[in-house]
Order: structure tokens, then sequence, then C-alpha cells
């Protein structure tokens, strides 16, 4: 009898594991996941920023770009890519202190140095080209 029972013991716990390691899927996995997904909106600006890297923590990167709006406390730029941010060419408006805002004007081409932090930057200097 323990000749038989250690076999089928044995062949009952395989049986097991392998039924709860499979499960049920869809014919088509992705339609299934597309079914409880939202809706896609419209294409907007703020889908460029996807793929960019949005991790917490400050660090600081350069950039070359044209001022197309200045604001009391932003300046707003036509910017490559850049790299340290890993951000596409775009246009942004970025925080900026008044002293530094007072420095441009629109259509000025500028270099200037942000402090990277949560997703967004600051214009910490910046020197027309």
């Amino acid at each position: 009898m323990k000749r038989l029972a250690t076999p089928l013991i044995a062949l009952g716990l395989a049986a097991g594991l392998a039924a709860c390691t499979q499960r049920e899927q869809p014919a088509d996995a992705s339609a299934a996941s597309d079914a409880t997904a939202p809706a896609a909106s419209p294409a907007t600006p703020a889908d460029k920023m996807a793929g960019m890297d949005m991790s917490a923590g400050a660090k600081m990167a350069k950039g070359n770009g044209t001022v197309t709006a200045i604001g009391a406390d932003s300046v707003t730029v036509n910017h490559g890519p850049i790299p340290e941010a890993n951000w596409p060419a775009m246009t942004m408006a970025f925080k900026a202190s008044p002293e530094i805002a007072k420095q441009v004007k629109v259509g000025d081409k500028v270099a200037f140095d942000l402090k990277l932090e949560n997703g967004s930057g600051e214009i910490t200097a910046i020197r027309k080209q």
C-alpha cells in the first residue's frame, strides 16, 4: 500500500499545481484588456511628454532654444532635445525668477540651465546667444 500511495500523492500534487498555474485566458487577451481600458482621448501636446523621464529628485540640465513667451515667473522656450531629462524638442514653459525673466525678450535665442525636479524644470540661468 505504501508503495502505491507515494506515487499517487506525487501525481495528485503535480496535477493540483498544474491546475493552479493555468488560468483561463480569452482567445484574444489584448482585446479583453482593451475592453476594460478607458476610451482613448484625442492627442494633446501633453502626449509629447510620454516616455520622458519624470523621476523625482532634483538634477541639473542644459538646453538651447528660442524664447516664445515671458511671464512674471516663467519663460516659455521652443527648445531642442534635453538629453539629461530625456525630453524631445518641444515648446515648454519653465518656472523662472522675475530677475531671470527680465533678462530676455520674445524671439531671443538662448542657452539655459535647468533644475529638474518632479517632472518639471526651473530655469536657474539664461544667456542670450
